[in-house]
């Protein structure tokens, strides 16, 4: 099926040209004319004709015009317009190197042409960051965080403070699709959520995709977060770096053959847990990780890239407990330009999560992680100003290992096991198409074929009435069932085997210059389950594959936005309403033990869940004074019903809040620029206290006293809120130094807020009484930084 589509859509754009008058195109590549770095999301506008196109994500652009004479604007934020005039009388290859702008008039008028083409483009619930905005955000202990970042746009949440990964329109952590690199992240944080493992002075680009995802994204539900990494300079060797409280970072890049090849290496180290040994305490928890990229021109037609990452955390406690986990990944690119119409991105990518275990007091230790294999080939073809089409094949190849036990010694009375370990692989092929119908009105179509195998070797438990969780009538709970038999599958068998396919839609319809409305509906499929029961990731938490009692989870998500731009782009407003369903999304049944578990089919239960709410993004976009306003209204809920008329389901089969539900949701970010030399930043974060199960009562039994729990979530943390503040001193460089450097001064928490991160109950031994414990993890938290570029 997806097949006879594609040769569908071939056969539509060359209809299309056919009949076309004489045309020709203006193509090539748009830079940074410092450091020839590719630039992505270069507005390039058409003045006579009002069109334009953005550049890809390697910086390249193509455009077909009627044969005649044209003015080319090329703007992109930051840096200075450029306009060109263009005789269109045959195709014209032409790069464009842009400047940095260091003029407020000059900032506004790059905004002005990027915003109109953003008006009309059929792109909604996509929001995007520049490093620079990221890096002007006041942050905990000063280090500069991708994710914390995001958290501040509308419909992004985490689970609470200290707590790994983020939660996009009420989805779990695990829904979100992380890509460095095209390569996929499993954990994107340091510290069990303190940092993200994104060091930003290597990140070129960063983009949110939250709803209206393109078709050539899929795997996961609720996001994508797709971010690139710098290139390096082609022109000159330089280095920066900073030095914080608990960290450091180093960056150096140079070309590796000037103007044709370069390179670029970063790391991060924390060093916090060194002042601890000075006061001979044996505790340890630190990360550091590395990025690399080559880059380099073949000639005008061919690029490679070879990129990595590699990052480690390790927690340790008394020598006898040592926790360590990272991801490792590589990747290597090549682009080919067929003609100056149709660009193509061939990616061969290796992605490696592991998290392991060293237990000496118990005397064993554990180990397991996440393989992945990918092959990717993408085409973009600019058919002409009217009309677009990206087409692609991926196959992703994976290696679950669930966990393998060893012993330390000999004493430990414990055995070497390795759990079975899984493998699956995931096939798919897309097209999308942009499409231009009239002045006003534009189009954004696709359609994904995917594919799941879940393969062999593996021997599995087989249940009475194909059912692994039972219902106990008499104590109306649900049990594990016991095993009644095996199956055995040898290597490469199909053990199960999933085909979806996923439409994608969104429509643009452009009121005038400066307003529109769009809609956006798209289905996804996600394979892949991560089995945990927090609220967030964490090092111990196991992925798995779909198989014959884990369903593959299907969204389907509709989207509607009034998008303004006010008083010549000084203001921007985005409003979106958004409702989502999900199958197949699991819950764990009570009692549910999930470490080294290898069924785990035995305590999980197939549900459904709902999302639904409205986002409200208000922008500063120019001035001395930037910001922006964001507001989340929202409800999150799941549903796991009875199987039958006398299961109960759980919660009795009602709705109940996910984890994830955050009624309210209000970001305030602003960036006051005072001169040269002082910049000041503050944010100010309110959000409704994540759900729980607190107890509403207790009873006695044999004399011991047992307590009784509300419904599933029905409970609330009291509302979490924070102000943080920042001011950056950037002194007047030196003639003679070849250096340049600044100061990062903040405050995290200004009005030490104890927010609580848990509340835990206990009964009080001198009083018997009961009561509640509030864990918080921050308060008023003072930081500095130095930086220091040359």
């Amino acid at each position: 099926m997806p097949k006879n589509i594609l040769t569908l859509f071939l056969s539509l754009f060359l209809s299309i040209t056919a009949f076309s008058q004489e045309k020709f195109t203006l193509s090539g590549i748009i830079s940074d004319g410092s450091n020839k770095e590719t630039l992505i999301g270069v507005s390039v506008f058409i003045e006579e004709t009002k069109t334009g196109t953005v550049t890809n994500e390697y910086g390249f652009y193509s455009i077909t015009l009627p044969k005649g004479d044209y003015t080319v604007s090329i703007s992109y934020v930051g840096y200075q317009n450029s306009s060109e005039k263009i005789s269109l009388t045959q195709n014209i290859k032409k790069n464009f190197l842009l400047s940095e702008s260091s003029k407020v008039l000059d900032e506004v008028v790059i905004i002005d042409n990027k915003k109109r083409i953003d008006i009309r483009k059929p792109e909604m619930s996509v929001n995007k960051l520049t490093i620079q905005e990221i890096k002007e955000m006041p942050v905990i202990f000063g280090e500069v965080d991708i994710i914390k970042s995001i958290l501040t746009l509308p419909g992004v949440t985490n689970a609470g403070e200290g707590q790994s990964g983020f939660n996009v329109r009420g989805g779990g952590a695990d829904q979100n699709l992380v890509l460095l690199d095209e390569a996929t992240i499993y954990n994107s944080s340091h510290l069990f959520g303190l940092f993200s493992v994104f060091n930003p002075d290597a990140i070129k680009d960063l983009k949110l995709y939250k709803g209206g995802i393109p078709a050539r994204y899929g795997g996961r539900l609720s996001s994508i977060l797709d971010i690139y990494q710098k290139e390096g300079n082609k022109n000159d060797f330089h280095m920066n770096g900073g030095i914080g409280l608990i960290s450091s970072r180093i960056l150096a890049e140079g070309p590796i053959v000037k103007d044709k090849g370069s390179f670029v290496v970063a790391g991060r180290a924390s060093y916090a847990h060194l002042f601890l040994k000075l006061v001979d305490n044996p505790n340890l928890a630190y990360f550091y990780d590395l990025n690399t990229k080559l880059s380099y021109s073949l000639n005008e037609k061919n690029n490679i890239y070879l990129s990595g990452y590699f990052g480690r955390d390790v927690f340790q406690l008394n020598d006898s407990f040592v926790n360590t986990y990272g991801n490792s990944v590589l990747n290597f690119r090549w682009n080919h330009l067929f003609s100056d119409k149709l660009f193509s991105n061939l990616s061969m990518i290796y992605s490696d999560y592991y998290y392991g275990l060293k237990l000496d007091i118990i005397g064993f230790n554990w180990d397991s992680g996440i393989k992945n294999y990918n092959i990717k080939y993408d085409l973009k073809h600019y058919i002409s100003d009217k009309f677009k089409l990206t087409y692609g094949i991926q196959s992703h190849y994976y290696d679950f290992n669930p966990g393998r036990i060893e012993p330390t010694r000999p004493d430990s009375g414990i055995n070497a096991d390795q759990l079975d370990k899984k493998y699956a692989l995931e096939n798919s092929i897309y097209i999308d198409a942009e499409h231009q119908i009239t002045k006003n009105l534009t189009l954004s179509y696709g359609l994904r074929g995917s594919s799941f195998l879940r393969l062999g070797q593996q021997t599995l438990n087989t249940y009475a009435n194909n059912q692994p969780v039972t219902f106990n009538e008499n104590f109306q709970i649900y049990e594990s069932a016991d095993p009644i038999g095996t199956v055995s599958y040898g290597k490469n068998q199909t053990i199960a085997k999933f085909d979806n396919l996923e439409p994608r839609l969104a429509v643009s319809y452009a009121l005038n210059d400066d307003q529109s409305i769009k809609a956006s509906y798209n289905r996804m499929t996600q394979y892949l389950h991560l089995i945990s029961n927090t609220q967030s990731p964490t090092p111990l938490d196991v992925w798995a594959p779909s198989d014959q009692y884990l369903k593959p989870q299907l969204l389907d998500q509709v989207a509607v936005g009034y998008f303004q731009n006010f008083k010549d782009d000084e203001y921007s407003l985005e409003t979106e309403t958004f409702y989502k369903t999900i199958k197949n999304r699991v819950d764990y049944i009570d009692g549910a033990n999930l470490i080294a578990n290898e069924a785990i089919e035995r305590v999980v239960l197939n549900g459904n869940s709902r999302a639904y709410g409205l986002e409200v993004l208000f922008r500063k976009n120019t001035g001395q004074f930037k910001g922006w306003l964001s507001y989340t209204l929202s409800r999150t809920e799941q549903q796991v019903e009875g199987r039958t008329p006398l299961e109960t389901g759980i919660n009795n089969g009602d709705w109940y809040k996910t984890g994830f539900d955050k009624t309210h949701n209000l970001s305030l970010v602003g960036n006051y620029k005072l001169n040269e030399k002082w910049r000041f930043g503050a944010n100010f974060i309110f959000q409704t206290g994540q759900p729980v199960t607190f107890p509403d009562g207790q009873y006695e039994y044999e004399g011991i006293t047992v307590p009784n729990f509300s419904s599933r979530n029905e409970n609330n943390l009291p509302s979490y809120h924070r102000l943080d503040v920042s001011a950056t001193l950037t002194p007047r460089k030196n003639k003679g130094r070849k250096w340049q450097a600044e100061w990062v001064f903040g405050i995290y928490n200004i009005y030490n807020r104890m927010n609580a991160a848990s509340i835990t109950f206990r009964q009080n031994q001198e009083t018997a009484s009961n009561e509640a414990i509030r864990l918080s993890i921050f308060g008023f938290v003072p930081s500095a930084t130095y930086n220091i570029k040359f």
